[in-house]
Protein backbone atom coordinates (compact mmCIF):
# COMPACT_ATOMS: atom_id res chain seq x y z
CA UNK A 1 0.00 0.00 0.00
CA UNK A 2 2.96 2.20 1.04
CA UNK A 3 5.58 1.25 -2.21
CA UNK A 4 5.36 4.62 -3.26
CA UNK A 5 5.74 6.72 0.07
CA UNK A 6 9.12 6.46 1.50
CA UNK A 7 8.15 8.76 4.24
CA UNK A 8 5.36 6.10 5.80
CA UNK A 9 7.59 3.01 4.66
CA UNK A 10 10.62 4.80 6.56
CA UNK A 11 8.00 5.03 10.19
CA UNK A 12 6.61 1.38 9.65
CA UNK A 13 10.19 0.29 9.28
CA UNK A 14 10.76 2.37 12.70
CA UNK A 15 7.88 0.77 14.83
CA UNK A 16 9.02 -2.51 13.51
CA UNK A 17 12.33 -3.24 12.27
CA UNK A 18 12.88 -7.17 12.54
CA UNK A 19 8.83 -7.60 11.37
CA UNK A 20 9.46 -5.10 8.77
CA UNK A 21 12.43 -6.90 7.58
CA UNK A 22 10.57 -10.67 7.73
CA UNK A 23 7.40 -9.19 5.75
CA UNK A 24 9.52 -7.35 3.10
CA UNK A 25 11.73 -10.55 2.04
CA UNK A 26 8.53 -12.94 2.52
CA UNK A 27 6.93 -10.79 -0.30
CA UNK A 28 9.67 -9.48 -2.07
CA UNK A 29 9.43 -11.17 -5.57
CA UNK A 30 6.26 -9.87 -6.39
CA UNK A 31 6.91 -6.45 -6.27
CA UNK A 32 10.85 -6.69 -7.20
CA UNK A 33 10.72 -4.57 -10.03
CA UNK A 34 9.69 -1.26 -8.12
CA UNK A 35 12.62 0.76 -7.43
CA UNK A 36 12.07 1.81 -4.28
CA UNK A 37 11.35 -1.85 -3.62
CA UNK A 38 15.14 -2.80 -4.76
CA UNK A 39 16.37 0.00 -2.83
CA UNK A 40 14.70 -1.18 0.68
CA UNK A 41 16.63 -5.12 -0.80
CA UNK A 42 19.79 -3.94 -0.63
CA UNK A 43 19.75 -1.91 2.80
CA UNK A 44 17.69 -4.57 4.45
CA UNK A 45 20.03 -7.30 3.19
CA UNK A 46 22.98 -5.48 3.38
CA UNK A 47 26.09 -7.70 4.44
CA UNK A 48 29.14 -5.76 5.49
CA UNK A 49 29.03 -5.44 8.81
CA UNK A 50 30.86 -8.73 10.46
CA UNK A 51 34.83 -8.20 11.17
CA UNK A 52 36.72 -8.64 7.98
CA UNK A 53 40.25 -10.56 8.67
CA UNK A 54 41.82 -8.80 5.33
CA UNK A 55 44.35 -11.05 3.37
CA UNK A 56 45.91 -14.39 4.70
CA UNK A 57 49.43 -12.46 4.48
CA UNK A 58 48.51 -9.83 5.71
CA UNK A 59 47.04 -11.73 9.40
CA UNK A 60 50.20 -13.39 9.20
CA UNK A 61 52.59 -10.50 8.77
CA UNK A 62 50.42 -9.43 12.37
CA UNK A 63 51.00 -12.76 13.77
CA UNK A 64 55.05 -12.67 13.04
CA UNK A 65 55.20 -8.83 14.48
CA UNK A 66 53.05 -9.72 17.87
CA UNK A 67 55.63 -13.14 18.44
CA UNK A 68 58.83 -10.72 17.93
CA UNK A 69 57.52 -8.39 20.29
CA UNK A 70 56.90 -10.48 23.07
CA UNK A 71 60.45 -12.06 22.69
CA UNK A 72 61.74 -8.50 23.02
CA UNK A 73 59.67 -8.18 25.96
CA UNK A 74 60.99 -11.34 27.31
CA UNK A 75 65.00 -10.38 26.61
CA UNK A 76 65.64 -9.85 30.48
CA UNK A 77 64.23 -13.24 31.32
CA UNK A 78 66.50 -14.76 28.20
CA UNK A 79 69.79 -13.25 28.77
CA UNK A 80 69.29 -12.56 32.80
CA UNK A 81 68.84 -8.54 32.26
CA UNK A 82 67.94 -6.28 34.67
CA UNK A 83 64.19 -5.44 34.59
CA UNK A 84 64.28 -2.33 35.60
CA UNK A 85 67.40 -0.95 33.73
CA UNK A 86 65.94 -2.84 30.27
CA UNK A 87 62.23 -1.71 30.49
CA UNK A 88 62.87 1.75 31.78
CA UNK A 89 65.38 2.37 28.54
CA UNK A 90 63.61 -0.08 26.14
CA UNK A 91 60.19 0.68 26.60
CA UNK A 92 59.16 2.42 23.43
CA UNK A 93 60.93 -0.61 21.46
CA UNK A 94 58.61 -3.16 22.63
CA UNK A 95 55.55 -1.38 20.58
CA UNK A 96 56.48 1.13 18.25
CA UNK A 97 58.89 -0.55 15.93
CA UNK A 98 56.63 -3.49 14.71
CA UNK A 99 53.87 -0.31 14.55
CA UNK A 100 55.76 0.92 12.31
CA UNK A 101 56.51 -2.21 10.83
CA UNK A 102 52.92 -2.86 10.35
CA UNK A 103 51.92 0.68 8.61
CA UNK A 104 55.25 0.43 6.64
CA UNK A 105 54.62 -2.92 4.66
CA UNK A 106 50.65 -1.30 4.41
CA UNK A 107 51.82 1.78 2.49
CA UNK A 108 54.73 0.16 0.59
CA UNK A 109 57.19 2.29 1.99
CA UNK A 110 60.27 2.64 -0.21
CA UNK A 111 63.66 0.79 0.35
CA UNK A 112 65.17 4.02 1.23
CA UNK A 113 62.75 5.03 3.80
CA UNK A 114 63.12 1.60 5.30
CA UNK A 115 66.52 2.05 5.60
CA UNK A 116 65.84 5.35 7.29
CA UNK A 117 64.07 4.21 9.91
CA UNK A 118 65.83 0.98 10.75
CA UNK A 119 68.73 2.96 11.14
CA UNK A 120 67.35 6.12 12.89
CA UNK A 121 65.89 3.07 15.71
CA UNK A 122 69.32 0.92 15.34
CA UNK A 123 70.79 4.78 16.93
CA UNK A 124 68.23 5.19 19.30
CA UNK A 125 68.86 1.73 20.99
CA UNK A 126 72.46 1.71 21.14
CA UNK A 127 72.29 5.69 22.62
CA UNK A 128 69.62 4.96 25.19
CA UNK A 129 71.78 1.67 26.58
CA UNK A 130 74.84 3.40 26.55
CA UNK A 131 73.44 6.38 28.99
CA UNK A 132 75.32 5.79 32.32
CA UNK A 133 73.85 3.32 34.87
CA UNK A 134 72.75 6.10 36.97
CA UNK A 135 69.77 5.22 39.08
CA UNK A 136 68.95 8.67 40.67
CA UNK A 137 69.79 10.66 37.45
CA UNK A 138 67.45 13.22 36.33
CA UNK A 139 68.66 13.15 32.18
CA UNK A 140 68.45 9.36 31.98
CA UNK A 141 64.80 9.34 33.45
CA UNK A 142 63.96 12.44 30.74
CA UNK A 143 65.95 10.76 28.76
CA UNK A 144 63.75 7.60 28.08
CA UNK A 145 60.55 9.97 28.71
CA UNK A 146 61.26 11.87 25.80
CA UNK A 147 62.13 9.07 23.47
CA UNK A 148 58.78 8.01 23.76
CA UNK A 149 58.15 11.27 22.24
CA UNK A 150 60.10 10.87 19.11
CA UNK A 151 59.21 6.79 18.58
CA UNK A 152 54.99 8.40 18.53
CA UNK A 153 56.46 11.22 16.13
CA UNK A 154 58.38 8.21 13.73
CA UNK A 155 54.80 5.89 13.68
CA UNK A 156 53.37 9.15 12.56
CA UNK A 157 55.91 9.42 10.06
CA UNK A 158 55.17 5.39 9.08
CA UNK A 159 51.49 6.04 9.06
CA UNK A 160 50.97 8.80 6.82
CA UNK A 161 53.23 7.29 4.28
CA UNK A 162 54.45 9.37 1.49
CA UNK A 163 51.83 12.23 2.51
CA UNK A 164 53.35 13.51 6.00
CA UNK A 165 53.64 17.49 4.77
CA UNK A 166 49.58 16.94 4.24
CA UNK A 167 47.55 17.77 7.77
CA UNK A 168 44.63 15.58 6.95
CA UNK A 169 46.95 12.97 6.71
CA UNK A 170 48.28 13.84 10.15
CA UNK A 171 44.75 14.92 11.59
CA UNK A 172 44.11 10.77 11.09
CA UNK A 173 46.69 10.04 12.38
CA UNK A 174 45.49 11.95 15.44
CA UNK A 175 42.32 10.65 15.08
CA UNK A 176 44.50 6.29 15.20
CA UNK A 177 46.09 7.44 17.97
CA UNK A 178 42.47 7.95 19.74
CA UNK A 179 40.70 4.79 18.24
CA UNK A 180 43.68 2.71 18.64
CA UNK A 181 43.31 3.67 23.00
CA UNK A 182 39.64 2.64 22.79
CA UNK A 183 40.01 -0.70 20.87
CA UNK A 184 43.09 -1.56 23.36
CA UNK A 185 41.04 -0.52 26.33
CA UNK A 186 38.56 -2.86 24.87
CA UNK A 187 41.24 -5.88 24.38
CA UNK A 188 42.70 -5.53 27.56
CA UNK A 189 39.22 -5.56 29.47
CA UNK A 190 38.09 -8.55 27.73
CA UNK A 191 41.74 -10.12 28.12
CA UNK A 192 41.51 -9.82 31.66
CA UNK A 193 38.65 -11.56 31.86
CA UNK A 194 39.73 -14.05 30.39
CA UNK A 195 42.41 -14.50 32.41
CA UNK A 196 40.82 -14.03 35.55
CA UNK A 197 38.58 -16.88 34.98
CA UNK A 198 41.03 -19.45 33.46
CA UNK A 199 43.81 -18.95 36.52
CA UNK A 200 40.45 -19.27 38.35
CA UNK A 201 39.56 -22.75 37.03
CA UNK A 202 43.26 -23.92 37.76
CA UNK A 203 42.89 -22.86 41.06
CA UNK A 204 39.18 -24.53 41.66
CA UNK A 205 41.17 -28.05 40.83
CA UNK A 206 44.35 -27.59 42.94
CA UNK A 207 46.74 -25.88 40.17
CA UNK A 208 48.48 -22.68 40.28
CA UNK A 209 48.98 -21.16 37.15
CA UNK A 210 49.05 -17.60 37.46
CA UNK A 211 53.02 -17.38 37.75
CA UNK A 212 53.86 -19.42 34.38
CA UNK A 213 50.49 -17.69 33.29
CA UNK A 214 51.65 -14.00 34.30
CA UNK A 215 55.41 -14.80 32.60
CA UNK A 216 54.64 -16.58 29.40
CA UNK A 217 50.79 -15.48 28.32
CA UNK A 218 50.95 -12.34 29.38
CA UNK A 219 54.57 -10.79 28.74
CA UNK A 220 53.69 -12.47 25.61
CA UNK A 221 50.16 -10.60 25.00
CA UNK A 222 50.29 -7.44 26.51
CA UNK A 223 53.04 -6.22 23.03
CA UNK A 224 50.49 -7.69 21.07
CA UNK A 225 47.24 -5.73 22.33
CA UNK A 226 48.23 -2.20 20.58
CA UNK A 227 48.68 -4.81 17.10
CA UNK A 228 45.79 -6.42 17.18
CA UNK A 229 44.02 -3.16 17.58
CA UNK A 230 45.48 -1.23 14.88
CA UNK A 231 44.89 -4.74 12.64
CA UNK A 232 41.06 -4.65 13.10
CA UNK A 233 40.96 -0.46 13.12
CA UNK A 234 42.50 -0.70 10.05
CA UNK A 235 40.23 -3.33 8.34
CA UNK A 236 37.07 -2.86 10.08
CA UNK A 237 37.02 0.44 10.93
CA UNK A 238 33.40 0.08 11.51
CA UNK A 239 33.70 -1.24 14.75
CA UNK A 240 34.94 1.72 16.10
CA UNK A 241 33.79 5.02 14.21
CA UNK A 242 30.61 5.23 16.21
CA UNK A 243 32.11 4.62 19.40
CA UNK A 244 34.90 7.68 19.75
CA UNK A 245 33.02 10.48 18.72
CA UNK A 246 30.45 9.82 21.44
CA UNK A 247 33.48 9.38 23.52
CA UNK A 248 34.80 12.63 22.91
CA UNK A 249 31.21 14.07 23.17
CA UNK A 250 30.96 12.87 26.58
CA UNK A 251 34.65 13.19 28.33
CA UNK A 252 34.89 17.18 26.62
CA UNK A 253 32.32 18.67 28.78
CA UNK A 254 32.63 16.51 31.33
CA UNK A 255 36.43 17.65 31.82
CA UNK A 256 35.35 21.17 31.62
CA UNK A 257 33.18 20.96 34.82
CA UNK A 258 35.84 18.89 36.26
CA UNK A 259 38.23 22.25 35.72
CA UNK A 260 35.76 24.23 36.84
CA UNK A 261 35.32 23.15 39.75
CA UNK A 262 39.18 21.93 40.34
CA UNK A 263 40.64 25.34 39.78
CA UNK A 264 38.60 27.18 42.32
CA UNK A 265 39.27 24.21 44.97
CA UNK A 266 43.05 24.84 44.22
CA UNK A 267 43.00 28.36 45.28
CA UNK A 268 41.29 26.97 48.84
CA UNK A 269 43.64 24.05 49.90
CA UNK A 270 46.95 23.94 51.34
CA UNK A 271 48.32 22.64 48.19
CA UNK A 272 50.66 25.07 46.53
CA UNK A 273 52.25 23.51 42.80
CA UNK A 274 55.04 26.85 44.08
CA UNK A 275 56.33 25.26 46.60
CA UNK A 276 55.09 21.56 46.40
CA UNK A 277 57.40 19.74 44.46
CA UNK A 278 55.05 16.52 43.91
CA UNK A 279 51.98 18.37 43.85
CA UNK A 280 53.45 20.16 40.67
CA UNK A 281 54.40 16.92 38.85
CA UNK A 282 50.91 15.65 39.26
CA UNK A 283 49.62 19.19 38.00
CA UNK A 284 51.82 18.77 34.66
CA UNK A 285 50.67 15.41 34.21
CA UNK A 286 47.06 16.85 34.40
CA UNK A 287 47.92 19.40 31.72
CA UNK A 288 49.45 16.48 29.66
CA UNK A 289 46.66 14.44 29.53
CA UNK A 290 44.06 17.40 29.28
CA UNK A 291 45.79 18.50 26.42
CA UNK A 292 45.68 14.78 24.96
CA UNK A 293 41.61 14.97 25.15
CA UNK A 294 41.66 18.09 23.57
CA UNK A 295 43.88 16.85 20.56
CA UNK A 296 41.14 13.64 20.64
CA UNK A 297 38.29 15.66 21.05
CA UNK A 298 38.57 18.10 17.72
CA UNK A 299 40.35 15.15 16.13
CA UNK A 300 36.94 13.64 16.42
CA UNK A 301 34.40 16.56 16.34
CA UNK A 302 36.34 17.37 12.79
CA UNK A 303 35.24 13.80 11.19
CA UNK A 304 31.93 15.51 10.41
CA UNK A 305 29.83 19.04 10.41
CA UNK A 306 31.34 20.67 13.53
CA UNK A 307 28.77 22.64 15.84
CA UNK A 308 29.12 25.99 17.35
CA UNK A 309 27.89 24.46 20.65
CA UNK A 310 30.60 21.71 20.21
CA UNK A 311 33.39 24.52 19.07
CA UNK A 312 32.70 26.76 21.93
CA UNK A 313 33.12 23.58 25.01
CA UNK A 314 36.40 22.68 23.18
CA UNK A 315 37.42 26.93 23.20
CA UNK A 316 36.67 26.95 26.99
CA UNK A 317 38.48 23.66 27.52
CA UNK A 318 41.54 25.14 26.06
CA UNK A 319 41.58 28.30 27.56
CA UNK A 320 40.89 26.43 30.83
CA UNK A 321 43.88 24.21 30.37
CA UNK A 322 46.02 27.31 29.19
CA UNK A 323 45.36 28.81 32.96
CA UNK A 324 46.60 25.29 34.16
CA UNK A 325 49.42 25.36 32.03
CA UNK A 326 50.24 29.37 33.14
CA UNK A 327 50.16 28.06 36.71
CA UNK A 328 52.76 24.98 36.16
CA UNK A 329 55.10 27.35 33.80
CA UNK A 330 54.70 30.06 36.74
CA UNK A 331 55.34 27.58 39.57
CA UNK A 332 58.43 26.31 37.68
CA UNK A 333 59.47 29.77 36.62
CA UNK A 334 59.62 30.36 40.55
CA UNK A 335 61.23 27.20 41.61
CA UNK A 336 64.38 28.45 39.14
CA UNK A 337 64.52 31.54 40.46
CA UNK A 338 64.69 30.21 44.21
CA UNK A 339 66.52 27.38 44.40
CA UNK A 340 67.91 27.39 40.77
CA UNK A 341 68.39 25.08 37.95
CA UNK A 342 68.42 21.51 37.39
CA UNK A 343 67.78 19.18 34.21
CA UNK A 344 64.13 18.53 35.38
CA UNK A 345 63.59 22.46 35.87
CA UNK A 346 64.80 23.02 32.48
CA UNK A 347 62.96 20.23 31.17
CA UNK A 348 59.46 21.18 31.98
CA UNK A 349 59.67 24.73 31.96
CA UNK A 350 60.48 24.22 27.83
CA UNK A 351 57.53 21.88 27.63
CA UNK A 352 55.11 24.15 29.30
CA UNK A 353 56.08 27.06 27.07
CA UNK A 354 56.03 24.56 23.84
CA UNK A 355 52.56 23.04 24.83
CA UNK A 356 51.47 26.51 26.00
CA UNK A 357 52.03 27.84 22.55
CA UNK A 358 50.28 25.21 20.93
CA UNK A 359 46.70 25.99 23.16
CA UNK A 360 47.07 29.30 22.39
CA UNK A 361 47.47 28.72 18.40
CA UNK A 362 44.42 26.34 18.92
CA UNK A 363 42.50 28.55 20.72
CA UNK A 364 42.87 31.50 18.54
CA UNK A 365 41.65 28.80 15.87
CA UNK A 366 38.58 27.86 17.56
CA UNK A 367 37.66 31.43 18.17
CA UNK A 368 37.67 32.53 14.79
CA UNK A 369 36.48 29.45 13.73
CA UNK A 370 33.05 30.81 16.47
CA UNK A 371 33.51 34.13 15.33
CA UNK A 372 34.60 34.55 11.74
CA UNK A 373 32.94 31.07 10.55
CA UNK A 374 35.95 30.07 9.56
CA UNK A 375 36.61 26.14 8.62
CA UNK A 376 37.26 24.02 11.08
CA UNK A 377 40.42 22.75 8.60
CA UNK A 378 42.63 25.81 10.17
CA UNK A 379 42.60 24.46 13.62
CA UNK A 380 43.55 20.99 12.73
CA UNK A 381 46.62 22.73 10.59
CA UNK A 382 47.47 24.51 13.67
CA UNK A 383 47.47 20.79 15.50
CA UNK A 384 48.91 19.18 12.82
CA UNK A 385 52.22 21.46 11.77
CA UNK A 386 52.87 22.21 15.10
CA UNK A 387 53.91 18.05 16.11
CA UNK A 388 57.14 18.62 14.52
CA UNK A 389 58.26 21.04 17.63
CA UNK A 390 57.03 18.80 20.07
CA UNK A 391 59.83 16.20 18.11
CA UNK A 392 62.56 19.21 18.23
CA UNK A 393 61.94 19.60 21.80
CA UNK A 394 62.02 15.81 22.31
CA UNK A 395 65.17 15.54 20.84
CA UNK A 396 66.86 18.16 22.82
CA UNK A 397 65.74 16.93 26.10
CA UNK A 398 67.08 12.85 24.85
CA UNK A 399 70.29 14.25 23.00
CA UNK A 400 71.32 17.39 24.42
CA UNK A 401 70.36 18.01 28.01
CA UNK A 402 72.59 15.00 29.28
CA UNK A 403 75.16 16.12 27.26
CA UNK A 404 74.69 20.06 29.33
CA UNK A 405 74.55 18.59 32.57
CA UNK A 406 76.83 15.80 32.30
CA UNK A 407 74.19 12.96 33.05
CA UNK A 408 73.29 14.19 36.23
Amino acid sequence: QHLDNPKELEALYRQHKAEFRKTFNQIYEEIKDAPSAQIWFERLNFKNETVKTNSKSQLLFVIVLAILAGFVAKLPDIFNLRPDFFYQRNIGFIIFPFLIAFFSRKNKDSLLKIILMLSSLAVFVVYINLLPKNESSDTLFLACAHLQLILWLMLSYSFTGNEFENHEARMNFLRYNGDLIVMSVIILLAGSLFSSITIGLFSIIGIDISEIYVNYIIVWGLPAVPLIATYLIQNNPQLINKVSPIIAKVFTPLTLVTLCIYLPALLNSDKDPYQNRDFLIIFNVLLIGVLALIFFSISEHTKSVVSKTNLILLLLLTSLTVIINSIALSAIIFRIAEWGITPNRLAVVGGNVVILINLLLIGFGLFRSITKNEAVEGVEKRITGYLPLYGLWACIVTFLLPILFKFA
